[in-house]
């Protein structure tokens, strides 16, 4: 695989609409003289994009799970609680099934909050008063594996940008932005998360400050498809780049 690519496929919405990430990465392609062809959802899952190892792809989970069927690469499974990141937690975060969460709300459980643990966005993470908002979200197995959490109160919310090990970029998204997050404590995370050896060439984690004054994870999400908020061009696509190396390595011949 080489260091570098020859071509980047970059998702547009139709008629060359690019949202706020695609336009990041168009903006650095074109600057890196990087050749760029848009496409559209309906072209990957057509598998009619000539990708290879040498090709960069932009796109929404949805494209970028196409694109690695396509070279046959296998998905990442969603690791949105690192093992090694557990002491960052400081709340109880626990697996279950809707199902279960739904029996655990009607025998009189406490409310939680909880989002999918199985696959990305089949629903939006919310708090779940009782059983009865369980069926609010629509038909869903109960089966389906869900990430329960344990309901703090977050004063504010940051999003970490990690490549290669080192912070891309912290950006505040949500709370009260003069309520600092303790660095130390992210540096820290990325360590452990590097020792642990099971951390993506380039990720995101996001952080956020307790109303104990804590810094504690929110939880991770991969880099080969992530939202951006205020970082850059040339660090959120080098992130993107960084990783989807990284799965190239891991295509099919």
């Amino acid at each position: 695989m080489p260091d570098t690519f020859n071509m980047a496929f970059i998702q547009e919405r139709g008629n060359g609409c690019l949202n706020q990430e695609g336009q990041l990465v168009y903006d650095y392609c074109s600057q890196a003289g990087l050749p760029i062809e848009l496409y559209t959802a309906k072209r990957i899952s057509r598998r009619s994009l000539p990708l290879s190892k040498s090709s960069f792809v932009y796109g929404d989970h949805d494209c970028m799970r196409g694109a690695m069927h396509q070279l046959g690469i296998q998905v990442p499974e969603l690791d949105d609680y690192p093992e090694s990141l557990h002491a960052y937690l400081h709340r109880r975060v626990w697996k279950d099934t809707l199902g279960g969460l739904r029996e655990k709300l009607q025998n009189g459980a406490p409310p939680v909050f909880a989002k999918p643990a199985g696959r990305a966005k089949v629903f939006t993470g919310r708090v779940f008063l009782d059983e009865r908002e369980t069926w609010s979200i629509g038909r869903i197995s109960t089966q389906e594996p869900v990430w329960c959490s344990q309901i703090v109160r977050w004063m504010s919310e940051y999003r970490v940008y990690v490549s290669r090990g080192e912070i891309a970029s912290i950006d505040h998204y949500a709370g009260d932005r003069s309520v600092a997050l303790d660095v130390q404590v992210i540096e820290a995370a990325i360590s452990d998360w590097s020792k642990a050896q099971t951390a993506p060439a380039g990720y995101e984690i996001d952080f956020g400050v307790l109303s104990s004054g804590e810094t504690a994870l929110i939880e991770a999400n991969d880099g080969y498809a992530l939202g951006a908020y205020n970082i850059e061009s040339a660090p959120y696509t080098e992130l993107l780049f960084a990783r989807w190396r990284d799965l190239l390595a891991l295509a099919k011949e």
